[in-house]
């Protein structure tokens, strides 16, 4: 790990230009904004291209939308919860998290990704229509003593920014908050479907300063009560307008399907987060995991270019919405296809089993028999990297989902064994339940990706 001495100093650094940042911004001069551009080319150097830079840079120009973007954020969280958040998540998680395991993989000789999702628990308090949480009674859970082994073993290779699932994480929140507060240079993203959200634990947040909510929401009021239960979307109101009265940052969780995607990327649905204060949304495909899956949610084909073509419209530098929004399975090309197997992040279910995604439940290591390292050597995640990316198109970058043939070649190869909480799925059973689904949007998405190539050439 680099030298204690020079990360200090390089932190202080990046501290008073964050500082001086967000105090230009409170005055709305951009001079701050494009001065925190200038020290993340000096800290990451070609790590980015320098046109990346420069593309932040305009970004940041006089009145642009990301100026006042980020104005809005300025100006509705608390200043020093946000630098917090930023010392904690963009400093430690993310410039010197992915730094530094790359640094580290080099030397041990196998890909350590700068992020870890895992789940606290497989209990939840709703019963969300396509969900596999079970009771509570049935519940399983990683102890406090797994998620402090497994906080400090990832420290100790330079990972520091977690992403928590579930189950419902927040069904463990006492646990969360001890686990923030003792881990004060890593950031937790809590995926969460908002309803246990409260003034205690917001006071806790503002304790630790390294905890962000991603919210599950379907839609309006009817399409998340249809799939959430009735009365969940307005405990969600409230959970929104708690978050923003206590002025803590947070973030939405849209899954889109067949049924919602033109709803959930609409003018009006947009305006409707940004007047609750969402600043950033993760979209992420319908994903047909398990047996009993209603494949009539994925997206067709036109309403996966649509979302492809609006996402982009939404987070342009110019035009689109003041919030900043990502597509799970479309931004491939933005990270080099598929990130999982250990290449930037994989997963570990409430059970301790090492998975290469969250959507990708087979696995040859658990973090009970072995240590993180071990796990992340495990033949599963070696015959992934071996493989990665599964196509030289990055608009069908996973290997379930647009390359069913290759999840079942990786699975076969490395011996893996079924995760699936509920009812384990042969993997040529799920290879030949997707293929269909892959065929169809390959013609589409070659497309897109010829275009999108001969645009940036």
């Amino acid at each position: 790990m680099e030298n204690s001495l020079a990360h200090a100093a390089e932190r202080k650094a990046f501290e008073v230009a964050l500082t001086a940042a967000l105090k230009k911004a409170q005055k709305n001069d951009n001079g701050g904004y494009v001065d925190l551009v200038n020290m993340l080319q000096k800290l990451l150097g070609k790590t980015w291209p320098d046109e990346a830079y420069d593309h932040l840079r305009t970004a940041f120009g006089k009145d642009g939308k990301y100026t006042q973007f980020f104005n809005r954020i300025a100006n509705s969280v608390d200043q020093e919860y946000m630098k917090k958040l930023f010392m904690s998540m963009v400093y430690e998680g993310i410039i010197c998290g992915y730094r530094n395991t790359q640094k580290m993989g080099k030397k041990l000789g196998v890909h350590i990704p700068w992020t870890i999702l895992f789940d606290p628990t497989s209990a939840c308090n709703l019963h969300c229509t396509g969900c596999w949480a079970s009771e509570y009674s049935r519940q399983l859970n990683l102890s406090n003593d797994d998620m402090d082994k497994l906080v400090s073993e990832a420290n100790d290779l330079g990972i520091h920014f977690f992403v928590m699932t579930g189950g419902e994480p927040m069904t463990r929140k006492n646990d969360i908050l001890k686990l923030a507060k003792k881990y004060s240079d890593s950031s937790f993203m809590l995926f969460t479907n908002g309803t246990l959200v409260d003034q205690a634990f917001c006071d806790g947040m503002k304790e630790c300063g390294n905890i962000i909510f991603s919210m599950s929401i379907e839609g309006d009021e009817k399409a998340t009560d249809a799939r959430r239960g009735a009365g969940t979307f307005a405990k969600i109101m409230k959970a929104m307008d708690l978050l923003r009265e206590n002025h803590l940052p947070y973030g939405t969780s849209i899954c889109y399907t067949s049924a919602n995607c033109e709803a959930v990327t609409s003018d009006e649905f947009y305006d409707f987060l940004i007047n609750k204060g969402v600043l950033f949304s993760w979209y992420f495909h319908f994903m047909p995991v398990g047996k009993d899956t209603d494949l009539t949610l994925c997206p067709t084909v036109e309403q996966r270019k649509y979302m492809y073509n609006r996402i982009r419209e939404i987070r342009g530098y110019t035009g689109g919405k003041q919030i900043y929004c990502m597509d799970f399975q479309n931004d491939g090309q933005f990270v080099g296809g598929c990130i999982a197997g250990g290449k930037y992040y994989c997963h570990i279910n409430p059970a301790g089993d090492m998975e290469p995604c969250v959507f990708i439940h087979y696995s040859n290591a658990n973090i009970h028999d072995k240590s993180l390292l071990e796990c992340l050597k495990q033949p599963i995640f070696r015959e992934y990297q071996a493989n990665q990316p599964f196509n030289d198109n990055m608009l069908r970058p996973c290997p379930m989902l647009e390359n069913p043939e290759k999840i079942a070649e990786i699975v076969h190869a490395s011996g893996a064994h079924s995760t699936d909480m509920t009812d384990p799925e042969d993997v040529d059973a799920l290879e030949a339940k997707v293929k269909p689904y892959a065929d169809a949007w390959k013609p589409e998405a070659d497309k897109l990706w010829a275009s999108d190539t001969k645009r940036a050439k």
